[in-house]
């Protein structure tokens, strides 16, 4: 997986990431911004929310780097009778540690305490990119609390995980030093992932919930193939289902809003059993 960090400059610069909104646009739609502490972690997680706080969850996670913003339309306009909750993960936004957090256990335990059921429905998790991976954990962490999960252009073969020499370079302390925390921890998660990934595909067949994958082909940051993958991992999984979008990039969740509100939608209403 790769979020097109280059070297310019002695400073990593990540290439297309779509401008996402500040304080002001929270205030103005009417989002509420609010954290919580992650018990024996040491971790905090700041998160947006919006909807009916007795109302069954969906919760957004970003990729590498992001934020909680990078959902901020999804978040101030949610599905009817939902709560929408987007996180920051650790090391991003307003989460802490600012320092990156590699392991995609850890990252699943900052979001464990928002699964709660109500009207008898866990929440459905929603990941893109990275946040892909960080989804699946938390239901594989978490038997039986993920009503569901949306991978929207999700990295999960380890296979294609490569780290290059400019990665490495990233990490000279001079260079470092001059890199923006986003980017330096996004650099950090992507060198650590692939025996991240490596530890979590065997417990992707234990997965029983419904999943749905949308996915690009000319997605030049996570290969297409990875949808391939992932379905031939969730062996149990009560459903799972590929939507595929010709000659589109990675960054679906803003180009093809109206597509993932329609797989989430499907979800919200398809109900079967828990992850």
């Amino acid at each position: 997986m790769r979020r097109l960090i280059v070297l310019s400059t002695l400073v990593l610069a990540a290439c297309g990431l779509p401008k996402t909104p500040g304080a002001e646009d929270e205030k103005r739609d009417g989002l509420t911004r609010s954290s919580y502490a992650v018990p024996g972690t040491g971790l905090t997680v700041s998160m947006i929310a919006r909807g009916p706080i007795d109302a069954p969850r969906v919760i957004f996670v970003h990729g590498t780097p992001g934020s909680a913003l990078a959902f901020e339309h999804y978040v101030a306009h949610p599905p009817a009778g939902v709560e929408a909750i987007a996180v920051d993960r650790p090391g991003f936004g307003q989460s802490r540690p600012t320092d990156a957090v590699v392991s995609l256990k850890t990252q699943a335990a900052a979001i464990a305490p928002l699964l709660v059921a109500r009207d008898g429905k866990w929440p459905i998790l929603v990941g893109h990119s990275l946040g892909g991976p960080v989804v699946a954990q938390v239901a594989a962490d978490n038997p039986g609390h993920v009503g569901g999960l949306l991978i929207l252009a999700g990295s999960f073969d380890p296979g294609v995980e490569k780290i290059l020499t400019v990665q490495r370079v990233g990490e000279w302390r001079l260079i470092a030093g001059m890199i923006p925390t986003a980017l330096r921890n996004a650099n950090r998660e992507l060198i650590a992932l692939k025996p991240e990934l490596e530890a979590l595909a065997p417990r992707l067949e234990g997965l029983r919930c419904r999943v749905t994958i949308v996915h690009g082909t000319a997605d030049t940051n996570v290969p297409y193939s990875n949808a391939a993958f992932l379905k031939a991992h969730l062996t149990h999984a009560a459903g799972v289902e590929i939507v595929t979008l010709p000659g589109v990039n990675h960054f679906i969740p803003w180009s093809h809003e109206p597509v993932i509100r329609d797989a989430l939608a499907k979800l919200i209403t398809a109900g079967g059993p828990p992850c």
